[in-house]
């Protein structure tokens, strides 16, 4: 399962319409809707710094969240648009989007990567390229898992590890269909093939 599922706190908006949105955002909030999930539409404010902050950390948009609003139970949620000031570029209505356990999404998922002390290649000098640090993965809201683990159990110099090597968690997929690079093994500088047999060279 997913580790700690970050916090997205909000104050429920009272009224609605142009006029509650402007004074939101006076106050420092950027209002918003919460959709989905079978429940009526909740008009909310977001705390302009708070929200601005978590929009420079990046992938927003791909970030599943634990949306906190007193009065209401948790609910996990994903932001589907961010609407920007068309000059200023800054936050001014968001829309999250309410998950049933059984709701697929995309999210970007971290890669472990384990038993170094078991690579031939990276006991000789090698050196390990990690292309995709996170890989984007399509998964289910209930079962999101917390990491990828890529075993570099006898992996040697030369060596490339793609997507299609490494176990997936059940039910979870790949948002690119080709065979994609996640990491590669490659020789030392001033490396000279040939000095001691390759065991296994080329492997998966």
């Amino acid at each position: 399962m997913a580790g700690e599922i970050p916090d997205l706190v909000a104050e429920v908006r009272t009224g609605t319409g142009k006029g509650a949105a402007r004074q939101a955002r006076r106050e420092g909030y950027v209002p918003g809707i919460v959709y989905g999930g079978g429940k009526d539409p909740l008009p909310i404010n977001v705390n302009f710094n708070m929200l601005l902050k978590r929009l420079k950390q990046g992938r927003f948009l791909s970030t599943l969240y634990n949306l906190k609003v007193e009065g209401q139970e948790d609910v996990r949620v994903i932001c589907r648009n961010v609407q920007r000031d068309i000059v200023k570029d800054l936050p001014t209505h968001l829309d999250l989007m309410r998950l049933r356990r059984t709701s697929r999404i995309n999210l970007y998922i971290h890669v472990d990567f384990i038993n170094h002390d078991k690579a031939p290649g990276l006991k000789r000098g090698g050196v390990m390229t990690i292309v995709r640090p996170e890989v984007e993965l399509e998964v289910t809201a209930g079962d999101i898992p917390e990491s990828i683990t890529v075993d570099l159990t006898g992996k040697q110099i030369g060596d490339v590890i793609h997507i299609g090597d490494v176990i997936l968690p059940e039910g979870a997929r790949p948002t690119i269909e080709r065979n994609f690079v996640i990491a590669n093994i490659t020789a030392p500088a001033g490396f000279i093939g040939g000095d001691e047999p390759a065991e296994g060279e080329g492997e998966a």
